[in-house]
């Protein structure tokens, strides 16, 4: 059990965040545990043959106990919507001393791997080594994807500041995940590792909420000196990469047309024009049109999270895509005497 203890000043400075550099360091995990990231399989499928030869031995070698990760490759951005460029200009900032304590803090005790030995003893060297070949492997197998990825996270964070809006922090953390409790200004987390039992006060320094693509429990700094940040995983995970659009409701494709029928039904989360357009094979441009109508209409709403501007259904949408189940007929009038 952690516990987060988080007094009125730290709540009113709890904020929001998205990492690309994170996603990339946590889906090297992936390629280890495939049968452990069933939801990101389909990814790992892509990636393997977007890889060609491109050697990420080295990069793999990270992942150390418990499936942790270097802390400065996941520390919480300076921009809440950084691009990849910035986050890895900074990894390459990192101070050599830094570079070797978090690689070794994150293998735990465990051997180091081969492809590291000697490198640890050079850690200006590795951390330069590390840089270009992330910037490599970004390119190669998580770029093409990154407008989708950045969609879900984003359409994520719409939906949590709908829930602080609506019922503050106790309504905020309520479905962040199974293992996160919010009670009395301390957050709890039923995690058992990277630490068994641990109180942190934040005093101070602000809680950052990190959605991410590659998660599928929630996760903390190894060292917790660092900024406090708590990773988890983002909702709708699965529709990342999915292609194929959702059944198309029938008789609402009579009412409105199969066009705008597809489309509202494939918004069971906040999205964007080009994620739409990308689910259902179409134009942006196409997508935009239908999308007014339905807005006119009062079926979805239009709000803008970060560079994204992202669609969600109303309450009136959702009546309308619920099945209809039949009126039960009346029961037949029962015979009664006749009386004089």
């Amino acid at each position: 059990m952690i516990e987060l203890r988080l007094d009125v000043e730290d709540l009113a400075d709890t904020r929001f965040v998205i990492s690309p550099l994170a996603e990339a360091a946590l889906s090297l995990r992936v390629w280890l545990l495939p049968h452990y990231y069933v939801l990101q399989l389909p990814w790992l499928r892509s990636a393997a043959a977007a890889l060609g030869d491109l050697d990420i031995r080295l990069l793999l070698a990270l992942v150390g106990a418990h499936r942790a990760v270097p802390d400065f490759l996941t520390a919480r951005p300076d921009d809440p919507l950084p691009d990849f460029a910035a986050e890895l200009d900074r990894v390459r900032r990192v101070p050599p001393g830094k570079i070797a304590a978090d690689v070794r803090a994150a293998l735990q005790g465990r051997p180091v791997p081969a492809v590291l030995t000697g490198e640890l003893d050079r850690p200006a060297r590795l951390r330069d080594r590390l840089a270009d070949l992330l910037a490599a492997y970004w390119d190669a197998v998580l770029a093409p994807h990154w407008p989708r990825m950045r969609g879900v996270l984003e359409a994520d964070l719409l939906y949590r500041a709908q829930r602080l809006a609506r019922g503050g922090a106790r309504l905020l953390f309520a479905d962040l995940h199974p293992t996160i409790r919010w009670r009395a200004g301390m957050l709890r987390l039923d995690l058992s590792y990277p630490h068994t039992e641990l109180r942190i006060p934040i005093t101070g320094r602000g809680l950052v909420l990190m959605p991410a693509v590659f998660l599928r429990t929630p996760g903390l700094p190894l060292n917790m000196n660092e900024p406090p940040l708590v990773s988890y995983p983002a909702r709708g995970i699965a529709t990342v990469w999915e292609t194929a659009p959702p059944t198309r409701p029938g008789v609402l494709t009579d009412l409105i047309g199969r066009p705008k029928a597809t489309l509202l039904a494939c918004l069971d989360g906040p999205a964007s024009t080009t994620d739409l357009a990308r689910r259902l094979g179409v134009t942006p441009g196409a997508v935009s049109q239908h999308l007014a109508v339905l807005r006119d209409a009062g079926l979805v709403t239009r709000s803008r999270a970060g560079r994204s501007v992202l669609y969600a259904r109303t309450a009136l949408g959702d009546r309308l895509l619920r099945p209809q189940t039949p009126a039960p007929a009346p029961d037949a009038p029962s015979a009664r005497p006749l009386h004089p």
